[in-house]
């Protein structure tokens, strides 16, 4: 039985992605950086699953994610790179703290939480990595410059770690989704998120299972020969 972890893995696109890969048989951990554990967890009974508290803009935290994963179910076949933050405003109200927080989430956590997975990965020969970046980090998004500069960080990661550990047999993709009916999205109220829909190609926002099956598609045998890829479930948004 293959083990996953996912970052951010307790609501939105992470709890979807977690759901999708409990029902096609995965062992799921997730983490979470709220002190208190997911509520909408039942998925983690499948197959014995878990939930552990992490801050993956810690790189101390995720060592110490990765070995407790491990040192529960010894090995560790998908790592799923979803935990991220979202700030919206003129780039000039901008604080350092704010940017910081960002950054150290939505980019800093990706390389952390691949690095601490990466020697257990390579002694094993094989491993599936999936990062979460944003049609923003394709195109960029005003008044979401840091963010959009995460994200597309996250894509240059994913295509240079998947040309770096290919060899060792380990592939690494990347889902940029477009506008996902999500909490992260709700500030933005039901007049915005509609104009949203319309000017969608396919009509209407992206759901989180939308994603998840990207991810479970990347982590599956029939993506073998996928490495280095960007696939973006976004409806068209961006073409």
């Amino acid at each position: 039985m293959r083990t996953a972890l996912i970052t951010g893995g307790s609501r939105g696109i992470g709890l979807a992605i977690a759901e999708e890969l409990a029902a096609r048989g995965v062992r799921v951990a997730v983490s979470y950086r709220a002190q208190k554990p997911p509520v909408d967890a039942l998925f983690l009974t499948q197959n014995g699953g878990a939930a552990f508290q992490s801050d993956v803009s810690d790189p101390r935290n995720c060592v110490q994610l990765v070995d407790t994963v491990l040192e529960k179910f010894c090995q560790l076949d998908i790592l799923v790179c979803n935990a991220g933050v979202a700030w919206q405003g003129l780039t000039q109200d901008m604080t350092d703290e704010d940017y910081r927080r960002v950054m150290a989430t939505d980019l800093d956590g990706v390389f952390y939480a691949c690095r601490a997975v990466l020697p257990h990965m390579i002694g094993r020969k094989r491993g599936r990595i999936v990062t979460v970046s944003s049609m923003w980090g394709q195109v960029g998004g005003a008044c979401e410059v840091a963010y959009s500069a995460a994200k597309a960080g996250v894509i240059g990661l994913t295509k240079a770690l998947a040309k770096e550990v290919g060899p060792s047999g380990i592939t690494v993709n990347c889902v940029a989704p477009g506008v996902i009916d999500t909490e992260m999205n709700g500030h933005l109220g039901p007049e915005v998120l509609s104009d949203l829909a319309e000017e969608t190609p396919l009509g209407r926002l992206g759901s989180p299972r939308d994603v998840a099956e990207c991810v479970a598609y990347l982590c599956s045998a029939a993506a073998s020969f996928f490495t280095g890829q960007v696939l973006a479930p976004n409806g068209g948004l961006v073409i």
